[in-house]
């Protein structure tokens, strides 16, 4: 939809765009959705509180989330809670606070070394925190658990069009890569019954896992296997690889999809389930996403992209998918000599 306001006040929204943020990260720190949706709209003293804030300073904030559609002010004076608002409760289907706490906390910080990852190429995050967000996210694992529920909150609604769109029961041993707790996996073997799995990922990741695999009756079907995607990987009939690859640079990419190669039984299929950036100039969610996999040293990649990453570690691109409106699966095999 084009924007109707002036380009000189269109712009300057934009460049102020950060200040919406930080005053969600503020809102979901606080638990303001779920105080609201436990005891019901209060006023800002209220909240300010039972909160520990200073009333008239989270009355400001509050007023303009108001203004924007998260949170409403009624008549009485009090703050209530909008469609937009429930998605900051901790509990709501459609969370974002994870994604609200991590962004306008940690990745916040990171962001003012973009003008470094620009001038360089290189990872901005290491830079600004001092290591890379893997080995950061281990050593401060309250912020890694946080950014764990944001990752399965924002890509959890994949998973049910991924298998919808895809036929795993062909296949005998399906592998997924960096497979964090085991909920992806759990639902293609749980509608699947015919085919086991193997869950691989860093071995502290894939200790937590284990309670989830057995919640969900799979310990039967289900290997858990710990590793380093970059030193090898175990054999299977398709791989599972979930926002995987846009985490790295195209030799890192290209290194872990080497080693499916190498571990991949006879006609075994590698599927990575990422955005497939379009030419030009439409709106894309992931081409603002992309953005931030700079800044980690990652990269969001178009079609030639992943023929090229995919092309240098020995596999050929069979099939691009679409699963969601920004999402697909690339399917690749082995390139036969």
């Amino acid at each position: 939809m084009e924007n109707q306001l002036p380009s000189h006040i269109a712009i300057t929204q934009m460049i102020f765009g950060f200040v919406p943020a930080k005053a969600i990260h503020i809102a979901a720190n606080l638990n303001l959705a779920d105080l609201i949706a436990t005891e019901g709209p209060m006023t800002a003293s209220q909240l300010a509180q039972k909160t520990g804030s200073h009333e008239e300073s989270l009355y400001r904030v509050l007023r303009a989330l108001c203004s924007n559609g998260i949170f409403e002010e009624n008549a009485q004076g009090k703050i209530a809670l909008t469609p937009m608002a429930e998605c900051l409760q901790e509990d709501h289907p459609e969370s974002m606070k994870a994604m609200a706490i991590s962004a306008g906390g940690l990745f916040y910080k990171s962001y003012t070394e973009l003008p470094y990852s620009v001038q360089t190429g290189k990872a901005g995050f290491e830079k600004a925190l001092g290591m890379g967000p893997f080995d950061y996210l281990t050593k401060n694992p309250e912020e890694g658990k946080t950014f764990d529920r944001a990752m399965t909150n924002f890509h959890g609604g994949e998973t049910q069009p991924m298998i919808d769109h895809y036929n795993f029961s062909t296949f005998d041993t399906v592998v997924d890569i960096g497979g964090g707790n085991g909920d992806v996996l759990s639902s293609v073997l749980t509608q699947n019954p015919g085919i086991k799995g193997v869950l691989f990922d860093m071995p502290a990741v894939v200790e937590r896992a284990k309670a989830n695999i057995a919640n969900n009756g799979l310990t039967a079907r289900c290997q858990l296997h710990g590793g380093n995607f970059f030193e090898s990987v175990p054999s299977g009939d398709a791989y599972i690889l979930r926002h995987i690859i846009h985490d790295w640079n195209d030799q890192d990419a290209t290194a872990i999809l080497n080693n499916c190669r190498k571990a991949m039984n006879p006609g075994a299929k590698v599927l990575v389930v990422e955005a497939v950036i379009p030419k030009g100039n439409e709106p894309h969610p992931f081409k603002w996403l992309d953005i931030t996999m700079l800044m980690i040293g990652g990269k969001e990649r178009t079609s030639d992209q992943f023929e090229q990453v995919f092309s240098k570690a020995g596999l050929r691109i069979t099939r691009i998918i679409p699963i969601t409106p920004a999402i697909s699966i690339v399917e690749g095999v082995v390139i036969e000599k």
